[in-house]
Parts: structure tokens; sequence; C-alpha cells
């Protein structure tokens, strides 16, 4: 549906997305809208640098759109997970 995909190291990691034919709209719903972000988490789950996308997202802070499947909200909810792990862990 989305066309081959491939995955060579020697390219960065955007070069490989499986979002580089979409318009940026497609990853940058309107956030009031139920299930908007549905299309851009559809086309992640084809991506073979969607663990990349996620990290640069996450690493970088991105307060909006889908990044490597999930959306701001999802991924605020994640790195809180990740900051409570760490916290338990260190006491």
């Amino acid at each position: 549906m989305f066309g081959e995909l491939y995955f060579d190291l020697e390219e960065p990691w955007r070069d490989q997305a499986a979002c580089a034919s979409y318009s940026a709209e497609v990853f940058f719903p309107p956030s009031d809208v139920p299930g908007a972000a549905r299309t851009a988490k559809s086309i992640c789950a084809t991506c073979p640098v969607q663990e990349e996308c996620l990290s640069f997202a996450l690493e970088t802070g991105q307060p909006d759109g889908v990044w490597g499947g999930m959306d701001a909200s999802e991924r605020r909810r994640y790195r809180r997970r990740i900051r409570d792990r760490a916290r338990r862990k260190a006491s």
C-alpha cells in the first residue's frame, strides 16, 4: 500500500522514513479532531526508522505532531513513565 520500504544504514534516518513522500499536514493534524492522527500512525507503523524518529522526537522535545507512531500526548505520557521508572530505580 505504501510502496516498498528498505533500510540502508548509510543513509540518514530521515531519508529512510515512510513519511517522506507525504504532506506534513498528515503528521500535524488538528489535535481537537478525534482520530485525526490515525492516518499518520498507520504510515508510521510501516516505517523502517520508526524507533529513530521517536527517539529524535523524545530527545528534542517535539511538542506537536506524530513522530515514531506517537502523538504529542502519548509522547508526554511515555516520557513521564520513563522519568518515574528512573526515580523509582534511584530510590
